[in-house]
């Protein structure tokens, strides 16, 4: 429990950094979110300028902004986009559960399927099985999502026509879990092709570095079967290493996002905050960035967390 309180106050001035970084960039960036307001066709004159900055509190210099902006955070309120209006608080709960159902499946599917396969080339080293495998997954490695992408939605979606082309839903027809899981398979299957790639490369690392310990090779005299040695004494070891990263993973899920969910159309907080930037939307972009910072961050400290599950030999005073 000490460990725990101690990553929490840690992890507070790392937020409170994060976010002075982050609004000094979006604020210091050429353009000025006004001119979303400037309509040319009915023209506005430089009073209606200034009553927009007024209205807004854009005429106050950076660091005061960011001193209410923090303010209105403490007290629970993330404020009202400047596009429409709407609260930036209720627009995030919506689009951030879609965003976990994407990462969510992208991640089981990663770990599923890397782990499995991690383990199964790293019992069977130098064989064809363990060329082919860790060939594909360089390949796997060094694809970028956005390419992944456009990969994945011109062959599954335009030549083939297996899978949608985008959206969680197919228009006219009533909402079902079986329609929303076949509109996740292309974007949940692109954003987890890096991960399955790196778990799949570490485990198979992992697992051969165990299999040479001493105490792997003493069970096996024991005459242990081949099942409870990989099971009981390898992979049991190989375990932390794996847990690292993927907890590490989750930042680059959620960069990976940002590009999925514009490439397939998915309505989650990728896609919202491409729309945000385009508009210089402060409040929506920092509610954005803030709710990603604070994901991070819980991610790495159940990682840290996870490590005592993982392996009994650490604990945490």
């Amino acid at each position: 429990m000490q460990y725990f309180l101690r990553r929490v106050l840690v992890n507070i001035p790392v937020l409170l950094l994060v976010t002075i970084v982050i609004y000094l960039l979006i604020n210091l960036a050429p353009g000025d979110p006004v001119d979303f307001f400037v309509n040319e066709e009915i023209g506005i004159t430089k009073e209606d300028l200034d009553f927009v900055r007024e209205r807004y509190g854009l005429d106050d210099p950076i660091p005061v902004r960011y001193v209410k902006w923090l303010g209105q955070v403490m007290q629970g309120d993330l404020g009202f986009r400047f596009k429409n209006g709407d609260d930036v608080a209720e627009v995030l709960a919506v689009r951030l559960r879609r965003t976990f159902l994407l990462m969510g499946t992208a991640l089981a599917i990663g770990i599923a399927v890397g782990v499995t396969l991690g383990i199964f080339i790293g019992l069977r080293q130098y064989s064809l099985w363990d060329f082919t495998f860790t060939g594909l997954s360089f390949v796997g490695i060094s694809m970028p999502a956005f390419i992944a992408g456009i990969f994945g939605l011109y062959i599954f979606s335009v030549k083939l026509g297996w899978f949608p082309s985008g959206g969680m839903r197919t228009i006219g027809k009533p909402e079902s879990v079986f329609d929303l899981m076949y509109h996740l398979v292309l974007p949940a299957g692109t954003l987890a092709i890096f991960n399955l790639a790196t778990f799949m490369r570490y485990t198979r690392f992992s697992m051969l570095e165990v299999r040479g310990e001493d105490y792997v090779r003493t069970a096996k005299a024991k005459g242990l079967k081949p099942p409870a040695v990989t099971w009981r004494h390898v992979f049991r070891n190989a375990l932390l290493p794996i847990v690292t990263v993927v907890g590490l993973s989750l930042p680059t899920l959620v960069a990976g996002a940002l590009f999925t969910e514009t490439i397939y159309s998915w309505p989650g907080m990728g896609a919202l905050l491409v729309d945000a930037v385009a508009a210089r939307d402060y409040p929506m972009v920092m509610g954005i960035m803030l709710v990603t910072a604070l994901v991070v961050l819980t991610a790495n400290l159940i990682t840290d967390l996870a490590y005592a599950v993982a392996d009994p030999r650490i604990r945490y005073e």
